[in-house]
């Protein structure tokens, strides 16, 4: 080894000894005959001190080091005096007294300093990805991820589960998001696809007897991007054989308090809190809302229908009208008119037409619309809202009970954030069950699955497939942390004939689905077993437990929003040898 320790473990018991160290120049001090450098690796930051009463040679080229430079230095540990001591580091108690140096490599001037507190531009650091892993906060979230990895294997080993791996090149089975395709040379004219997920091969693994399955698992989505979406992802995939719902949720809460204690100290309550997905719409507009604060949404649509405001009562005329609002606590006299009218701009972005307001004042509302409302209105909206003194009550009107809800739980959000209404820290999680089976596609006049055509339905709806779709609740469930979808998953259908019946409502032939999907219905032919499973999403869980808000900051090596690799330069043309190969003719618009 060059190395006889990193630069994150010498402390004052090491005093006397003589060590080696390497690592990257971080810091450089020049006080004229002492020259201190801090040498970092991944484990940490020492302080070296070069003296020329050690070597003049070696002093002369510690005064030619630059940032960046790749050094190897033997020395010995020295106490620091109790005036210079650093609390903030872990080695802030010694020194490295140098005796020898060796420059291992120099570094150019590198385009941003990693120890820098102010960040460059995303994308010049996605271009220098190599100098941007070595700041401290990067390391930390990727050793979080590695730690989470392993946590989760352990948990699942314990639990009796079988990692297998299932393939990358597949067969296209489009699931919503577009397929990334391979072409295959043997097959010319034919591709494969990569994995949207293992859903169809982990099927088949309970088919097969596998009846604990999970798997760390790569995807691929061509889809649009945005801060917690990469179009490479990595997910926890689950599967059980034999089991019902509550088997499956059984098991992952274990799973997120054993991760959760372990990489936070925090001690979750069991069982998780199960909610229905009519539930947390009605109650948080969403359904995936953050539960470490309440504010939940209020119907006054009834009150609405009675007043004379005009843009209330139009709203509830109509067969799907609502008014809804919350009562933001305490923030009367926080939000002007000026950053209310931005907030009002803000829920215009989910539909909404406008954003009313009411500050609550002894028994009344003071608003430039609360003349509108008699007294005994007002006292009632003040008693459904629970307000009281000094809050400030926002609604949303609008003929889309969908409308309402979006607006409102964007704003929800928001307010929660800048009022400082939780414990960034804190984890809640909860399980959002019986989601629908499918959603009307409007533009297309069709049904599509809310979550994939995979998904058994309720047993007591599966009478209203043919006659009422709508109504049809699926055996799907959802795991919501701190205002994130964590994981998502459902029990399966194991049988073709309900299979096909589901395949119908969403327009896919009996012929088609065998194109698609054929060996999978073949397999549920040969003796499937009833089944259930769940996906987490690693990269999101990672995100959320090393407090970042932007997904890229713990994948090591991620694309930006338009899915480039600033890096390596990918996606690139390829050579015209290979194109020729694989039968590809390239027509690029003129």
């Amino acid at each position: 080894m060059l190395r006889t320790k990193t630069c994150g473990e010498l402390r004052l018991a090491n005093v006397g000894e003589t060590a080696t160290l390497c690592g990257w120049v971080e810091g450089y001090r020049d006080h004229g005959k002492l020259v201190f450098i801090d040498l970092r690796d991944r484990y940490g930051k020492t302080q070296i001190v070069f003296n020329p009463d050690e070597s003049a040679e070696m002093h002369a080229a510690s005064r030619s080091l630059r940032s960046e430079y790749v050094i190897r230095v033997t020395g010995k540990v020295e106490a620091r005096p109790k005036d210079m001591i650093n609390p903030k580091l872990a080695t802030g108690e010694i020194d490295l007294r140098a005796k020898t140096l060796e420059i291992l490599n120099k570094s150019k001037t590198p385009p941003f300093e990693p120890s820098s507190t102010e960040l460059p531009a995303e994308e010049l650091r996605l271009r220098y990805r190599f100098i941007d892993l070595r700041r401290p906060s990067l390391q930390e979230a990727l050793i979080l991820r590695h730690r989470i990895t392993l946590l989760t294997r352990q948990y699942f080993d314990s639990q009796g589960f079988l990692e297998i791996e299932t393939p990358m090149l597949g067969k296209s089975t489009p699931e919503g998001a577009r397929d990334y395709l391979v072409p295959s040379r043997v097959f010319p004219g034919s591709f494969y696809a990569l994995p949207q997920s293992p859903q169809i091969y982990k099927q088949i693994l309970m088919v097969a007897g596998y009846d604990r399955y999970m798997q760390i698992a790569r995807c691929f989505r061509d889809e649009d991007l945005r801060a917690d979406r990469q179009p490479e992802f990595t997910q926890i995939d689950v599967e059980m054989a034999f089991v019902e719902r509550e088997d499956i949720l059984n098991v992952i809460d274990g799973l997120i308090a054993y991760v959760v204690e372990n990489v936070t100290g925090q001690k979750i309550k069991l069982p998780l809190p199960r909610y229905s997905y009519h539930d947390v719409m009605e109650r948080y507009g969403s359904d995936k809302p953050d539960m470490r604060y309440g504010m939940e949404l209020v119907d006054i649509s009834d009150l609405a229908a009675k007043c004379s405001f005009n843009a209330f009562k139009a709203a509830v005329e109509t067969p799907a009208g609502r008014v809804r609002g919350l009562n933001a606590k305490g923030a009367a006299e926080k939000y002007s008119r000026k950053t209310i009218d931005e907030l009002t701009a803000f829920v215009g972005q989910y539909g909404a037409k406008g954003l009313a307001f009411f500050r609550v004042k002894e028994g009344a509302l003071d608003s430039p619309i609360a003349k509108f409302f008699s007294d005994e209105e007002q006292r009632e909206i003040i008693r459904r809202i629970q307000g009281e003194p000094g809050d400030l009550l926002f609604l949303v009107a609008d003929a889309k009970k969908s409308v309402t809800s979006a607006a409102l739980a964007a704003l929800r959000s928001r307010l929660g954030k800048e009022l400082g209404l939780f414990d960034p820290s804190h984890v809640q999680a909860a399980w959002v069950l019986d989601f629908p089976l499918v959603t009307y596609n409007e533009e297309e006049k069709r049904w599509d699955a809310e979550h994939h055509p995979f998904c058994y339905p309720l047993k007591e709806d599966v009478p209203y497939l043919e006659s009422d779709p709508g109504r049809v609740r699926a055996q799907s469930y959802d795991l919501v942390v701190n205002g994130n979808e964590a994981a998502s998953g459902s029990v399966r259908i194991h049988d073709a004939a309900t299979q096909q019946k589901v395949f119908d409502l969403l327009g896919i032939s009996a012929e088609e689905a065998e194109v698609r999907f054929g060996f999978l219905l073949e397999a549920l032919r040969y003796g499937a077993p009833p089944h259930a499973g769940i996906a987490l999403g690693l990269d999101r869980w990672v995100m959320m437990l090393s407090g970042n808000e932007n997904i890229r900051e713990v994948i090591a090596f991620p694309k930006t929003q338009k899915a480039a690799d600033l890096l390596s330069g990918a996606p690139s043309p390829v050579d015209a040898k290979q194109l020729r190969e694989l039968r590809i003719k390239v027509d690029l618009p003129t």
